[in-house]
């Protein structure tokens, strides 16, 4: 009976994914100088079972390209070659070749097979061992000889050929090092006109074939002195038992190694199968309210037993909320392992030196909410690269550290959770930022507050940058990060400092699905706002209530006035009380502009299920989403951002 394979693709994709992004770390991490052994045992792991994988579900395309990655990374572990900056460059190319190769086997796109044979051959070229040289022959041009001369005595047998007092020297060089190296050390000394160089062979190689008293790879064949490292099979080695310990001592007990087994099991299983145990569990929680109002005007002491069971069944149900909830909950490092690989490169296309400090990278996250903020973050960390850390000689002129600092963290604060993009830059043009703001016809002035001033940044199409590049410059970007992290219910804020750098912090529910907010009534209607953009509610009195030009209002409160929004008039609803005294203020914040928003009633604190309105029935202007309360009427959720900005 034959095997359908293509059921196990998806989970080999999944897998290929994750070895990528464990290489892609290992070798940003790896030190060039000492490269540790276990790393290096890692990243040849990691290639060899994608190989295998590959093999296996019939992608010859992806196992001819990690078979000859998996070569070179074998030589390496064995010490044959040493690693060098130029490696890791090759490598870093050759996972986005592979990266391609697996987006075209989902059906995501098409193979680029002139960069997978030039990848190939570029690996080839560092496969090839290097052997010691012999004879080389060196021709210096006049004025260089002198001071060179005890320096190659250090690394051989140097013979005068020929020498001219006017005309170039030739020099023999009987060393046991590469012709390469002594090229290297050459041109550390020397412009690469100023000398030739010749001799030393070097043996060719060609593709797939195995180097000299080295091990044959073929898809399925072990390697020496390895584990074989098929799919399915765990990523890690063996350990040896001593030979004199008898194969009853050597067994662990079955306790134990159940056990340990234990600990690190993990199933895969479809997001949507989570998504709908979650909308189940929301189901249920709306359902323990309703009964929990229903016998809330019943005798308590008749139905003091049904009373206890209903909190018991409420504990029981916010426990399974968050138990469910937290299968969804993913480690923000998900997001943070992007951002080495474009530091690394972007810093190479920008000639800057820049280093990536990563703080909190396993505070959980909602796998929605980590999917969508990382479009956000790339964007405010290319900025840093591009707009905040400055080049190397105006850094030096500065008397700041050559190499730039650009910091990622994450963190909770209350219900929230905070990430931060900062860098220790040049900060942010306060002028010049009012100049371009003033030049496109927005009404600023000079007393402006600088977290007002910053907030003109996310304006559409707005940017100070001189010169438009590849990377920035074309005013388009930061606005549509406001907007994202507006959609996904959060708050960015700005803090900078000329000449010292800037931090953008992003404030996030920790979930889409479950919100904490303040119910209030306005006309018949019961309506949700958000618990974290409420600062403070109190009574509005007549005589702090202002009018400017005729139509806007604006309400004093503790020394400053703020925009007045009755809510009644926004929804036109018909109004419960005729003057705006009669009604509650609410004071809400979104990136730092304060609003009051007038309401008839308070009625309570409550954690929400978030039901999507625009799905259901279509968007509405200032309502984000719906929830049903305990009664079973809908309540539908206010975006408060959406309204402080009509």
């Amino acid at each position: 009976m034959s095997i359908d394979m293509s059921q196990f693709y998806q989970i080999f994709f999944e897998e290929a994914e994750e070895h990528l992004a464990e290489m892609e770390r290992l070798l940003l991490s790896l030190d060039i100088d000492h490269p540790g052994d276990e790393d290096l045992n890692a990243i040849f792991r990691a290639a060899h079972s994608i190989k295998g994988g590959s093999g296996t579900f019939g992608f010859s395309d992806v196992a001819e390209v990690t078979h000859v990655l998996e070569s070179l990374l074998d030589k390496l572990r064995k010490g044959e070659l040493a690693i060098r900056k130029e490696m890791i460059d090759s490598f870093l190319r050759t996972m986005d070749v592979i990266k391609l190769q697996l987006a075209a086997h989902r059906g995501e796109g098409e193979r680029d097979e002139e960069a997978e044979k030039a990848i190939c051959r570029e690996l080839e070229a560092f496969s090839e061992p290097e052997e010691p040289s012999g004879n080389i022959e060196l021709t210096l041009q006049p004025g260089e000889h002198d001071a060179l001369l005890e320096r190659l005595k250090e690394i051989g047998k140097v013979d005068i050929v020929e020498h001219a007092e006017q005309g170039p020297w030739r020099i023999r060089i009987e060393t046991p090092q590469s012709e390469s190296m002594v090229r290297e050390m050459l041109e550390f000394f020397l412009s690469p006109d100023a000398f030739t160089l010749s001799g030393g062979e070097e043996e060719a190689y060609g593709f797939f074939e195995p180097a000299q008293e080295d091990v044959a790879y073929g898809f399925f064949e072990p390697v020496q002195e390895e584990e074989a490292y098929g799919f399915f099979e765990p990523q890690q080695e063996a350990p040896q038992q001593p030979p004199e310990k008898t194969r009853e001592e050597a067994q662990p007990s079955q306790k134990t190694t159940h056990k340990q087994a234990s600990q690190g099991e993990t199933i895969r299983v479809s997001v949507e199968k989570v998504d709908q145990l979650i909308n189940l569990v929301g189901e249920l929680v709306i359902t323990e309210a309703m009964l929990a109002q229903t016998t809330a005007g019943l005798d308590a002491a008749a139905f003091e037993t049904l009373q206890a069971s209903l909190a018991q069944l409420e504990r029981n149900t916010r426990d399974l909320q968050e138990s469910v909830m937290s299968i969804r909950m993913m480690p923000i490092s998900f997001v943070f392992s992007r951002f080495p690989r474009l530091v690394r490169d972007l810093a190479g296309k920008l000639d800057k030196q820049v280093e990536l400090i990563t703080e909190g990278e396993n505070t959980e996250l909602d796998k929605g909410l980590i999917e969508r903020i990382a479009d956000p973050l790339t964007h405010l960390v290319r900025n840093s690269l591009d707009h905040g850390i400055e080049p190397i000689s105006k850094r030096i002129a500065a008397d700041k550290d050559p190499v730039g600092k650009i910091r990622l963290r994450a963190f909770h604060r209350g219900g929230n959770i905070v990430v931060e993009v900062s860098d220790d830059g040049a900060g942010l043009n306060r002028k010049k930022i009012l100049e371009k703001a003033a030049s496109r016809g927005l009404a600023v002035h000079e007393g402006m507050p600088d977290q007002e001033v910053w907030q003109l940044i996310f304006e559409a199409g707005f940017s100070t940058a001189e010169v438009v590049t590849d990377v920035s410059g074309r005013g388009v970007g930061m606005d549509v990060v406001k907007r994202n992290i507006h959609e996904l219910g959060g708050r960015i804020e700005i803090d900078s400092v000329e000449g010292e750098g800037t931090r953008i912090s992003i404030s996030l529910p920790l979930t889409l699905a479950i919100l904490d907010g303040m119910s209030i009534g306005v006309s018949d209607q019961t309506l949700i706002i958000p618990l974290n953009c409420i600062v403070e509610t109190l009574q509005p009195q007549k005589s702090e209530i202002k009018s400017v030009g005729g139509e806007k209002r604006l309400l004093g409160v503790r020394g400053e006035f703020v925009p007045l929004i009755v809510l009644h008039e926004v929804f036109n609803l018909p109004p419960k009380a005729q003057d705006i005294e009669q009604g509650v203020a609410v004071i809400v914040e979104v990136d730092s502009r304060k609003t009051a928003l007038i309401v008839d009633d308070l009625l309570g604190q409550h954690q929400v299920v978030i039901k999507s309105l625009e799905s259901n029935y279509r968007k509405v202007h200032g309502i984000s989403g719906a929830t049903i309360m305990g009664d079973g009427r809908v309540a539908l959720i206010l975006d408060v951002g959406e309204l402080l900005a009509a």
